[in-house]
């Protein structure tokens, strides 16, 4: 996915949650969906995010233009212009602003999704670290087993030589030209 292509462009897959919705081409958390996952209000995620802003290039979350938003506005619920709602647009998290945003926030739920993916990503190295190891052993049997192939060639040859009859020297009939 490209990280400018406009979300009119390419149609939307099927949303994995609700709260998840796609923009520029990326699945996104918006700032207020994300604050509820994390139990704090908006404003306190919007703020930490400002605070800690090095964490957060513009892979890991980015402000909503006008076009995006108008573009959002079938499909979340927001407020319209004038009617006394947000005066920021919208913040968009990807998965790693929403892992980011745990790290920076102090909730007993932001701390939680921080452990827990902490442990995750163990879990993982350990698995691909188990992989490769099984990979190496693979390698090593089929080292083994192509090894064994030329062996078990040379093997079948002589068996198949052996099951050949036997070719006796024929006697010649007749007389020798050659002195002796």
């Amino acid at each position: 996915m490209t990280p400018d292509a406009g979300s009119s462009l390419h149609p939307s897959p099927p949303p994995l949650d609700p709260g998840i919705v796609v923009i520029r081409g990326r699945q996104v958390l918006l700032d207020q969906g994300l604050a509820s996952v994390y139990g704090v209000s908006t404003k306190a995620l919007n703020q930490a995010v400002k605070r800690n802003s090095d964490r957060f290039p513009d892979d890991f979350a980015f402000r909503l233009t006008a076009d995006d938003l108008a573009a959002l506005r079938s499909q979340i619920v927001t407020s319209n212009v004038g009617r006394g709602g947000r005066r920021y647009l919208p913040l968009a998290f990807t998965e790693h602003g929403a892992i980011m945003a745990a790290s920076v926030l102090n909730s007993s739920r932001a701390i939680e999704m921080s452990v827990f993916v902490v442990r995750a990503f163990v879990r993982l190295r350990d698995v691909a670290r188990t992989n490769a190891e099984i990979g190496k052993h693979l390698a090593l049997l089929e080292r083994r087993v192509t090894a064994h192939d030329g062996a078990l060639k040379e093997v079948f040859s002589a068996i198949r030589g052996l099951l050949q009859p036997a070719r006796l020297p024929r006697k010649q009939i007749g007389f020798r030209t050659t002195a002796m």
